[in-house]
């Protein structure tokens, strides 16, 4: 393209949008989930009580701006293997194919659709897709957001079925699934 044809106002019209988009795309901070320092638990009943446990191995992509949190985005990751119910053998069996196959599926995965404000300061919506041994469900939950240590903490509580990505098969616990998300970015 020649000089000239750069010297159009269309073509100034592209320029100016493009690098103000790029600008854009900059401007919202990139940070990575910090697992320690963050706690992914979840919490279940079987035969009447309540086991809870927690998983590990967070990694992923966030980016936010917190002068426009509604722009957000989130893919995250948690490595399946690292169930811990505080009881070993429970845990071997939760890895297998009946519940968590995480040879198979070593990844847990969220990814958001949208983020949108929800009244109070730091109050937000996620939507977006929980993947689970290959299954993707959409969900959606309120969570908050602070600044800490140098990056965020984000906090939410949603419950799932388990049976929606293929969990725990006839087993005896319940359906309902609660996770309550503690995560720090840096």
């Amino acid at each position: 393209m020649s000089a000239a044809g750069i010297n159009t106002p269309k073509m100034k019209r592209i320029i100016i949008v493009t690098v103000l988009a790029v600008l854009g795309e900059l401007a919202s901070a990139q940070y990575q989930p910090v697992n320690d320092g963050s706690v992914v638990q979840f919490s279940i009943r079987n035969f009447g009580f309540n086991v809870s446990g927690a998983l590990t191995g967070l990694t992923g992509q966030i980016r936010f701006d917190s002068q426009h949190p509604e722009d957000a985005g989130f893919d995250v990751s948690l490595d399946a293997a690292s169930i811990n119910t505080d009881n070993a053998m429970r845990d071997d069996h939760l890895r297998k194919a009946a519940y968590f196959n995480s040879e198979k599926y070593p990844v847990i995965r969220l990814v958001s659709g949208k983020i949108t404000i929800s009244g109070n300061k730091g109050g937000l919506l996620f939507s977006g897709k929980l993947t689970i041994k290959d299954h993707s469900k959409d969900i959606s939950f309120p969570f908050t957001w602070e600044a800490a240590g140098g990056g965020y903490r984000f906090k939410g509580v949603f419950a799932i079925n388990r049976k929606d990505f293929d969990v725990g098969g006839t087993s005896t616990i319940s359906d309902k699934v609660e996770i309550a998300l503690d995560v720090l970015v840096k």
